[in-house]
């Protein structure tokens, strides 16, 4: 199993269920050791990363290292959740890789994300191993391998 440091838990924030366990697999399967956590809506994400809503006082919890976005959800969609993700005090955002991870097939919304500082890719779904693995590389140094 790999480590990486400052990668200790991967959020996926998706409204559908079956999609979040489809990637909490895949990313198992990638021998790369961190916790996944799955969430279905941006808002609970961001309470997640503030540790506010149902986890106030879980300080404790894994820190996000990398959040695999989802852009359609209802109430809050991916976007928002950007919004109030700019506006986060810097100790909750700290070496957090975005990713949006989208069936969305609108030259847009990849446009949008390229312009966007806080997303540092654009992926379309389903997540796959060596994508998820590339971006750990990318942007984690390793620091444990078996």
């Amino acid at each position: 199993m790999k480590r990486y440091k400052d990668l200790d838990c991967v959020l996926l924030v998706d409204d559908d269920i079956s999609t979040n366990f489809i990637h909490r697999r895949i990313v198992e399967n990638t021998k790369i050791n961190v916790d996944v956590k799955e969430i279905s809506s941006a808002k609970e994400a961001l309470d997640y990363l503030t540790y506010s809503g149902k986890y106030e006082n879980m300080e404790h919890a894994p820190k996000a290292g990398i959040i695999f976005l989802d852009i359609n959800m209802p109430g809050m969609n991916g976007w928002d959740f950007i919004a109030e993700y700019k506006k986060l005090d810097q100790k909750h955002k700290a070496r957090i890789v975005v990713v949006m991870l989208t069936t969305s097939l609108n030259p847009d919304d990849e446009q949008h994300a390229a312009n966007v500082e806080e997303i540092a890719t654009y992926l379309h779904k389903p997540l796959n191993m060596e994508a998820f693995a590339q971006i750990a590389d990318k942007y984690f140094e390793v620091i444990d391998e078996e």
